[in-house]
């Protein structure tokens, strides 16, 4: 069997790989009957000679390989008919900005597996940056906050070699003693968590952080029903907020009054209620002074997202009473920081745990007949259609 890994071709650039040359030197030793072909790139965090040194081939000429791999949306005029593709394809929302990729795809009879579909039994993601995501959307967290108040200043977690030298970073400054909220335990959640725990930043509980005080800075990680409520008062489970989301209402003030950082690693489902709105953080006992969104769906669940920013230019101001982006250090300015590609700051890092993660849960089905059902959950499209668990996409792809 033949894979292969493309070049990616997005702009912005994007320098991750869903496998290191090591990666896939793992791999050929358990599966014998493997062979890889890497796609040339320039761009990618690991070299072309990083592959040739592993005895991997790195050719232009992909057309004998089954199955393809990559990780943004591959452009349209280079989508090779009739393969297998993993990528992000950012369709499953329907997306209106990617109609023309699904439609293509279908088109060239492409078997599409969208990284984001690759779930388990139980309909748990396996595959994703999102650790990534919070470890940086930490770091930036933190810097946001020196820059604002001129305490101290990071370089950005671009020009830095890992996640170790963020650590190394984070580790020089001195916090005053601030409060955190984090929303959110998933991967997202994990990544934002393991930042801060090793800044020694001190968890505490969330009857703690909302009424004691401390003299150094500590962090609390809240889920859903801390930060939201039944409208009509009474007290259900998780399960009857993801049902219905629709009874509840944010209770996210009470942390809004204490918070001096607010870091989101939260999924936000369709339905849900707003998390942080304009009038949390126009009211006058609103203490946040930096929110990271990580997260960053814009015009969503945070009022102050209004914009995703960019890795060159991760902050700007939100002026609360007008409802308004302003510089950041305007005296009334709450920092923002909603970079929405986080894991491409550490290409290196989030590509080599990307690829330990692909090689634990995908890859074995290729050679176990599919046993747990990975690949057919993941399958988005087969022979021209989209496959019973995509029906849904249907009138997306015809354009209503």
């Amino acid at each position: 069997m033949k894979f292969g890994i493309i070049k990616e071709r997005k702009n912005p650039p994007d320098k991750r790989v869903v496998f290191s040359p090591n990666e896939i030197k793992i791999l050929q030793e358990q599966f014998p009957d493997l062979i890889f072909k890497v796609e040339p790139s320039d761009i990618r965090v690991f070299s072309d000679a990083s592959y040739q040194d592993q005895g991997i081939a790195v050719t232009d000429d992909l057309s004998d390989c089954e199955v393809l791999f990559g990780v943004k949306e591959v452009p349209v005029e280079w989508l090779i008919p009739d393969k297998k593709y993993f990528f992000f394809s950012h369709t499953i929302k329907k997306q209106p900005y990617n109609r023309k990729l699904l439609q293509a795809v279908l088109e060239k009879n492409i078997e599409l597996y969208d990284h984001e579909t690759i779930v388990d039994a139980s309909n748990r993601r396996l595959i994703g940056f999102g650790r990534y995501a919070g470890i940086v959307g930490a770091y930036n967290a933190i810097r946001a906050f020196g820059i604002k108040f001129e305490l101290f200043k990071m370089p950005k977690a671009c020009t830095l070699n890992g996640k170790e030298d963020l650590v190394r970073q984070l580790k020089r400054q001195i916090l005053p003693p601030i409060k955190i909220v984090v929303t959110g335990k998933g991967k997202v959640g994990v990544g934002i968590q393991e930042i801060l725990t090793a800044m020694k930043i001190k968890e505490v509980s969330v009857e703690n952080f909302l009424n004691k005080n401390y003299s150094s800075a500590v962090f609390t990680q809240i889920e859903v029903l801390d930060y939201n409520k039944r409208l009509d008062g009474t007290t259900i489970d998780t399960n009857d907020f993801y049902k219905n989301p629709q009874d509840y209402g944010s209770d996210f003030e009470k942390f809004t009054k204490v918070s001096d950082i607010y870091i989101s690693g939260h999924f936000h489902g369709n339905g849900a209620p707003d998390i942080l709105t304009q009038k949390m953080l126009q009211a006058s006992d609103c203490k946040i002074k930096v929110v990271a969104d990580v997260s960053c769906d814009v015009n969503g669940p945070i009022a102050c997202t209004l914009r995703a920013s960019t890795i060159e230019e991760p902050l700007y101001g939100y002026l609360p009473s007008e409802h308004k982006e302003v510089d950041v250090f305007h005296p009334a300015a709450i920092v923002v920081m909603a970079v929405d590609n986080l894991p491409c700051e550490l290409p290196k890092d989030a590509s080599e745990g990307f690829g330990q993660m692909f090689a634990q849960h995908v890859i074995p089905a290729f050679f176990n007949g599919d046993a747990d059902g990975i690949l057919a959950r993941a399958r988005m499209t087969h022979n021209g259609q989209l496959t019973e668990r995509f029906q849904y996409l249907q009138e997306y792809v015809d354009g209503k």
